[in-house]
């Protein structure tokens, strides 16, 4: 299969960062490049992929706050993608400073998501589904060539992202669950922002918050 997933969990709330690969032309992207941006870099250095790509799911800082060292060591730049909605909140540092972290948010998005949009990696297709709730402008990215979704922090294993930060909605979080997320087919793989990965029946059967009956 040409898609290649490297994950790491890095930072001070051990958020999940994806560096994801065509690997038939060895065109990357890092899907939420959380922290040490320079640990991303190195992975991608010796497996020879080019990183082309910063796609965030959504702007909080623990999402965004290896994107700058990535960056910082591109020559062309990655294009940046992200939802208008989070532009206030990727320019605020990703809310970083509340938590007492000041980050270097990288380069301005330049590619706005929107639901259903098409984004291309090499040859393979990822579909962008927007489900706002932990944040206005959270998007998740699935792959059905893969059966693989990436999902940030819309949903966990056996949890959900939380709505009590700026631009939090409970009832859009769980709208864009049950739209987004549940219309998946069951084996779909759920890679979430934090834990371990799921998959969308495991979740339909028994994720608490989000009831099915």
């Amino acid at each position: 299969m040409p898609l290649e997933i490297v994950t790491f969990t890095l930072g001070p709330v051990q958020t999940n960062a994806y560096l994801v690969a065509d690997s038939e032309t060895g065109v990357a992207a890092v899907i939420d490049p959380s922290w040490d941006g320079h640990i991303i870099l190195a992975e991608a250095q010796k497996r020879n992929w080019r990183i082309a790509h910063l796609w965030y799911t959504h702007a909080h800082f623990d999402h965004i706050g290896g994107a700058g060292a990535i960056a910082d060591a591109l020559n062309p730049l990655p294009l940046v993608a992200l939802h208008p909605n989070d532009h206030v909140l990727w320019r605020a540092a990703g809310g970083g400073p509340a938590f007492g972290f000041n980050i270097d948010p990288g380069p301005e998005p330049t590619i706005d998501f929107y639901q259903g949009q098409i984004m291309r990696l090499g040859n393979i297709e990822f579909e962008v589904r927007f489900t706002p709730g932990h944040t206005a402008g959270h998007c998740i990215f699935y792959v059905p060539s893969s059966d693989v979704c990436f999902c940030g922090d819309l949903i966990f294993a056996g949890s959900v992202g939380r709505t009590d930060l700026t631009g939090g909605d409970w009832s859009a979080l769980e709208n864009s669950i049950r739209t987004q997320v549940f219309t998946l087919p069951d084996q779909t793989r759920l890679l979430s922002g934090h834990g371990p990965e799921t998959t969308v029946g495991q979740e339909k059967k028994s994720n608490p918050f989000v009831n099915q009956t």
